[in-house]
């Protein structure tokens, strides 16, 4: 009785985050449930960790079941999401004895003996990139991406010796690459400020794209927060840079980013790139450009999950308009010869695919190579990058 009795006041506290966060949703999740927790501190830690659990299952299968009431739609997210959950044993007492079965097994059974069907979680397959498997694609939404960091020129053997120490498991990918569970807290971990970055494995496979050298001269024109720059920065620390992004206030991120980095030379700025660029740039002309292009996001779905019922799908050729407005002014300040990489986090064709055949169109650049990164098939973000080069 207690059990349900506990059951029942979580599902409540869903209920009650579902609502709140309904009159918020132009903010992460994640945000929002930082703030709730701090409005409601009576909420002990098990029962903080339960309602995140079950409120970001609740918006892995999208569309599913919508007609079910919220503790059936719980218990069905519960049921795919999750290897063991009291509530799926109260609610759905006859899937309970499967929860720990491979999740195409789940799948078949929630098809048998409820009202959720693959087919309705994700409502853009229509509209995914050639490359792009649609049902694998779908079934990545239903687990936690990793966390990716991807270790400092240097430090490679220094911070792998530290998470051994402090008894955090990780998986190798590569000379500076690791995979760890979500939800390590590195931050707690003392001497390893500034010696590796936080960064999805797709983020960082672009990387082999820039082809930068010594001496030349590269932007950054979404800079962001200043992972790519970072990238470029740790593999050809002698370029000159120049970052920019329309948004103050993530520049000062990556100001603090880059100097706990120990990196001080750099040139930032404050661009639109859907203005005019020459007032601000005149003729300055670049021997690399990075455009990490503002797009839907769709391919990182999987850490920020409720994205796939709020996302208007009519955005996407907006998001598409503003790729190839930004693309084409930055191509301006391009040498001939030399690499626009071009980079989304998205799934969608209009955004990948169809946007450099547009600029290839324009006749400024020609393709070199181009490559949908598949994250979904390891617990990674889905990124498309492509290598142009200025005619």
């Amino acid at each position: 009785m207690a059990t349900e009795r506990r059951i029942s006041q979580q599902i409540r506290m869903v209920e009650r985050v579902l609502h709140e966060y309904q009159q918020q949703r132009k903010i992460p999740l994640a945000r929002f449930l930082t703030g709730f927790y701090k409005r409601n501190r009576q909420m002990g830690g098990n029962d903080r960790r339960t309602v995140s659990r079950l409120t970001y299952h609740y918006f892995r299968i999208g569309n599913a079941a919508r007609q079910a009431d919220i503790s059936t739609r719980l218990a069905i997210a519960e049921f795919l999401c999750s290897e063991d959950s009291a509530l799926v044993q109260l609610v759905l007492p006859a899937l309970y004895p499967s929860v720990d079965k491979p999740m195409e097994e789940k799948l078949v059974l929630l098809e048998q003996q409820t009202d959720f069907r693959l087919e309705d979680v994700f409502p853009y397959q229509g509209q995914l990139s050639e490359g792009v498997d649609g049902s694998d694609f779908v079934k990545s939404l239903f687990v936690q991406p990793d966390l990716f960091i991807r270790l400092r020129p240097g430090h490679e053997a220094e911070v792998q010796k530290r998470l051994t120490e402090e008894g955090i498991s990780y998986r190798v990918l590569g000379t500076s690459r690791l995979a760890l569970p979500n939800g390590v807290a590195l931050d707690r971990i003392r001497d390893l400020a500034g010696k590796y970055e936080v960064q999805d494995d797709s983020s960082q496979q672009t990387g082999t794209f820039f082809n930068a050298a010594d001496g030349e001269s590269w932007w950054d024109a979404c800079a962001g927060a200043g992972g790519k720059s970072l990238l470029l920065l740790d593999s050809h620390p002698a370029i000159n840079l120049l970052v920019s992004d329309v948004r103050t206030s993530i520049l000062r991120n990556l100001d603090e980013r880059f100097e706990a980095a120990g990196i001080t030379k750099y040139r930032q700025k404050i661009i639109d790139l859907t203005k005019d660029t020459a007032v601000i740039l005149g003729k300055e002309q670049f021997d690399g450009i990075i455009l990490d292009a503002p797009c839907s996001g769709s391919g990182t779905w999987g850490r920020t999950p409720e994205m796939i019922t709020s996302f208007d799908g009519d955005s996407i050729r907006q998001f598409a308009a503003v790729q190839r407005q930004a693309a084409e002014a930055v191509i301006k300040h391009l040498k001939p010869g030399k690499p626009l990489i071009y980079i989304t986090c998205s799934v969608f064709s209009e955004e990948n695919e169809l946007a450099i055949a547009f600029l290839q169109s324009t006749g400024l650049v020609k393709l070199e190579r181009a490559e949908l990164l598949q994250g979904y098939r390891h617990r990674a973000d889905s990124m498309f990058v492509a290598r142009l080069i200025r005619r």
